[in-house]
C-alpha cells in the first residue's frame, strides 16, 4: 500500500516540493511599481525641459539622449536597491527592468555612460539644476495655493570621510567627519533650493545665504504671487545682516539667537507674572516676550526667551531640566511685516504661541534631511567637485519628484509622511509580468497585489498628474 510522503510543513510533497530548476523567456520584473513612477515622469512633462536645458551636453548622435539618461537615473534613485554605479551594468542586461521603466533595451545606459555624463558637467550647468528645483517648487505652489509660505534654511553634513582625495571633502563642524556641507532650503517635505559646498563652509559662510534669500523671494513674487513669506533658521544664521535683508524685503523671519549672559540675567530678574505659559502636548513653555538690542544693532528687535520643560504623568519636571532658547523675529505689531500679516488676515501669526510652534517645527525641516539621506547615499563617488555636484542636484530633483509622486499618486495607499523604505517595499517592489500582444504592452500583477495596493487607482493617477508648466 503506497503512502504519500509529507514535507516538514505537513503538506504532501507533490504539492509543496520544487523538484527542478529551469529558465523562462517571459519578461518578468521584481520592480513592477517603477512603471507607475515612469508614467508619472511622462505625465508631469519634465523630461522635455531637461532635454532643452542639458541636451547640448550630448556630443554625438550615437550617444543616448539626455532625457533618456535622466529617466534611468531618476528610476535608479527611486528604486534604491543598489547604490553603486556599476548597478547600471546589471540593469542594462535586465529586459524586465527596462520594460518597467518604459525604455528600450538598446537604450539602457551602462555605468561608464553614466559616469561620463556626470563628468561632462561644468560649474555653470550644475547651477541650472537650481532653476529646475525652483520650477518644481512653483508647480507645487500653484497646486496647493498656500496662504503663507514657510521656508527653512539649514546645512546638511554629507559624510565622505573615507575619500580625502575628493575635491571639496573637508572637515565639518561634526567632530571627526569630513565631507560636504550644502546649504539647503526646504518647504514642507520638499527641497526647493540648495548650494553645494565643501565641508568647511559653515552655516552663514560668505554671502551665500543672503543671495539665496534674495533670489528665492524675487522668484516667488514674480512667478507666483505676493503672499507672506516666513523663513526660519537656527542660531548658526544669527546675523544682523541677514535680518536687515529680510526686513528690507518685507519677509518674516524666526532666527535662533545666542544665550548671552546679559540676556539670561535679565530673564532671571523678570518677575514671574511677566512670563507667559503655553502648553502644547507634553511640553510647557514659559515665555518672556521682550525687546532686545545688541550694541552693534541699529534698532531693537522682538525676542522670545523661553524655557521648555516636560510633563511626566501630568507633572512638570524640576526647573533645572529646563531648556532655554531665544528667538528673534519681526512677526510683531510694530513692523512692516507684522502689518502685512494683518492685511492678509494672518494676524494670529504674531502671537507668541504661534511663533514658538513655527520655530520648533524646524524639526520637520531636519526630517527632510534624514529622508534625503535615506533616499540616496550621502557618500558621493566622483573625484571632481562638479561631477559630485551634478549627482547631488540630480538626487534633489529625483527626491522632489519622489515626494510629489507619493502625494499625487500614492495617497491613500502610503502616507505622505512615510519614509522612502515603506514606499519602496509596498509600491515599487512588486512582481510583475510584461506581455506584448496585439500591438499593446500589458503589465500584469497578481490579483492579491492588484487589490492590496489599489493598482488600478494608482495606474490612473500616474497618467493624470498635473503637468509642469515652465515659466
Amino acid at each position: 500500500m503506497s503512502r504519500t510522503r509529507s514535507t516538514p510543513t505537513g503538506f504532501p510533497a507533490t504539492e509543496a516540493r520544487i523538484d527542478a530548476l529551469g529558465t523562462t523567456t517571459d519578461c518578468l520584473t521584481s520592480r513592477g511599481g517603477l512603471v507607475l513612477f515612469s508614467r508619472y515622469l511622462s505625465s508631469v512633462s519634465l523630461m522635455p525641459e531637461l532635454e532643452r536645458l542639458f541636451g547640448s551636453m550630448r556630443r554625438s548622435m550615437k550617444g543616448l539622449p539626455v532625457a533618456v539618461l535622466f529617466r534611468q537615473i531618476f528610476c535608479f534613485l527611486v528604486d534604491g536597491t543598489d547604490r553603486h554605479m556599476t548597478t547600471f551594468d546589471r540593469l542594462r542586461a535586465d529586459a524586465g527592468y527596462a520594460a518597467a521603466i518604459e525604455t528600450p533595451v538598446h537604450a539602457m545606459a551602462s555605468s561608464h555612460q553614466v559616469k561620463r555624463f556626470f563628468a561632462a558637467f561644468s560649474g555653470y550647468r550644475t547651477w541650472l539644476f537650481r532653476g529646475v528645483l525652483q520650477q518644481l517648487f512653483l508647480w507645487r505652489l500653484e497646486k496647493t495655493q498656500p496662504e503663507v509660505i514657510v521656508l527653512g534654511i539649514d546645512t546638511m553634513v554629507m559624510d565622505n570621510s573615507e575619500a580625502d582625495v575628493r575635491q571639496g571633502v573637508e572637515p565639518t563642524y561634526k567632530r571627526g567627519v569630513k565631507g560636504f556641507q550644502p546649504l539647503q532650503v526646504t518647504w514642507g517635505r520638499f527641497m526647493i533650493d540648495a548650494v553645494f559646498r565643501g565641508g568647511s563652509k559653515h552655516s552663514n559662510h560668505g554671502d551665500t545665504v543672503v543671495k539665496t534669500i534674495r533670489h528665492l523671494v524675487r522668484f516667488i513674487r514674480t512667478k507666483y504671487r505676493d503672499v507672506p513669506i516666513i523663513i526660519r533658521m537656527d542660531a548658526g544664521f544669527f546675523d544682523q545682516k541677514i535680518m536687515e535683508v529680510l526686513e528690507s524685503l518685507s519677509v518674516g523671519y524666526l532666527i535662533g539667537g545666542k544665550l548671552l549672559p546679559a540676556i539670561v540675567d535679565e530673564a532671571d530678574r523678570t518677575p514671574a507674572e511677566s512670563w507667559l505659559q503655553i502648553e502644547d502636548r507634553n511640553r510647557v513653555w514659559q515665555v518672556l516676550d521682550m525687546a532686545d538690542r545688541r550694541q552693534s544693532w541699529k534698532c531693537g528687535r522682538r525676542a522670545l526667551f523661553s524655557r521648555t520643560t516636560a510633563l511626566e504623568n501630568g507633572q512638570r519636571v524640576f526647573d533645572f531640566a529646563a531648556d532655554p532658547t531665544i528667538i528673534y523675529t519681526n512677526l510683531a505689531p510694530d513692523t512692516d511685516f507684522g502689518q502685512h500679516l494683518v492685511a492678509s488676515g494672518l494676524g494670529s501669526y504674531r502671537e507668541a504661541s504661534t511663533i514658538l510652534r513655527l520655530y520648533h517645527a524646524r524639526g520637520c525641516d531636519e526630517l527632510v534631511n534624514r529622508a534625503l539621506k535615506e533616499f540616496a547615499p550621502e557618500n558621493l563617488p566622483f573625484r571632481q567637485f562638479t561631477a559630485n555636484a551634478a549627482l547631488y542636484y540630480t538626487t534633489l530633483v529625483a527626491f522632489f519628484l519622489y515626494e510629489a509622486f507619493k502625494e499625487d499618486v500614492c495617497e491613500g495607499v502610503v502616507e505622505v509622511t512615510s519614509y522612502v523604505t515603506k514606499l519602496r517595499r509596498r509600491i515599487i517592489d512588486i512582481a510583475a509580468k510584461i506581455v506584448r500582444t496585439a500591438g499593446r504592452t500589458i503589465l500584469k500583477v497578481t490579483g492579491a497585489t492588484h487589490e492590496a495596493i489599489q493598482m488600478q487607482t494608482l495606474w490612473d493617477r500616474s497618467a493624470r498628474a498635473t503637468a509642469l508648466v515652465w515659466r
